[in-house]
């Protein structure tokens, strides 16, 4: 770490580093040598192992070392050649399960940053769609840190999302808007305004969407980020998630919404609203009521509670 800050680097982009024996050996991995990957973030880990183990795998430009075992802390990916120490859990009654079950078509939507969010995890950690699962990907901007394009790919994200609402294909939209998020994680207070600037656009084009439809639409979040550009103690840049809770905004017929919730309650309150049964696998409760009150409302959702 003191090496990468003499070299300008912070704790968020530090370069890949060799310590301790493979540095005065200058390697890390060697032919016959077995590997454990103790990252438990398949979003994060995935692409590095596939260069390790996946024998098809041509666009690396150095020669791989030929590993007689690599052993992943979970499963990455379903058809990674790895051992796995701690198996995924075979989740049942999955939002997306259930609104495949009722035979309704669902889009998840997301740029690069955020595919695996709402494809992969909000599927338990299953590659493969439900029944009647749609999936698009907007590409994430090619560059070194967002901080540079802080805009990201919410432009073209808007513009997929609003012509997916118009279309009326999928009574149920799932979409991650990476910008608060990835550009927050850069410390730098300018680039996060601008990310949520992108992000203000983008929410006045979907509405304007969701009103015409006569639809309905839910923005949360599962953790805070950008609202906490610096540390209040310290004064220092922070640039790590944070438990503050992250608001639920409602958009759509007159409702009255519970002032307090958990993440498990957004799933029953999708449910709720489309008028389906929810499931006993399901422990939370809906927070929105239609017709009781007028207009746009919001609930903090307790993103300490998983």
């Amino acid at each position: 770490l003191e090496a990468g800050y003499a070299r300008g680097e912070n704790d968020e982009f530090i370069q890949p580093t060799l310590i301790g024996r493979g540095a005065a050996m200058g390697a890390a991995i060697n032919d016959g040598d077995s590997a454990i990957f103790i990252n438990f973030r398949a979003d994060r880990a995935r692409q590095l192992s596939r260069v390790l183990v996946d024998p098809k795998f041509d666009r690396y430009p150095e020669r791989r070392p030929r590993l007689a075992r690599m052993v992943t802390m979970t499963r990455y990916e379903a058809d990674l050649d790895v051992a796995v120490a701690f198996p995924p859990s075979n989740l049942q009654d999955l939002l997306g399960q259930v609104l495949a079950r009722a035979g309704l078509r669902q889009l998840r939507i997301a740029e690069t940053e955020k595919y695996a969010h709402v494809t992969y995890f909000f599927n338990g950690g299953h590659e493969q769609p439900f029944d009647g699962e749609d999936r698009k990907l907007i590409a994430s901007p090619r560059v070194a840190t967002y901080d540079l394009q802080p805009e990201m790919s919410a432009p073209e994200l808007a513009q997929e999302l609003v012509a997916a609402i118009r279309s009326g294909t999928w009574p149920v939209i799932v979409c991650n808007v990476a910008n608060p998020d990835m550009v927050g994680h850069s410390g730098i207070f300018d680039a996060a305004v601008r990310a949520v600037e992108a992000v203000d656009v983008l929410l006045g084009q979907v509405i304007e969407a969701i009103d015409q439809c006569h639809g309905q639409m839910i923005v949360t979040a599962d953790h805070g980020n950008v609202e906490q550009m610096s540390d209040p103690d310290t004064g220092q840049v922070h640039t790590a998630h944070t438990l503050n809770p992250v608001p639920l905004v409602y958009r759509g017929q007159k409702a009255r919404i519970e002032q307090r919730g958990s993440l498990r309650d957004i799933a029953p309150t999708m449910l709720h609203l489309l008028g389906l049964p929810i499931p006993t696998a399901m422990t939370g409760h809906p927070l929105i009521y239609p017709d009781a009150a007028a207009g746009i409302r919001s609930a903090a959702a307790d993103g300490t509670r998983r």
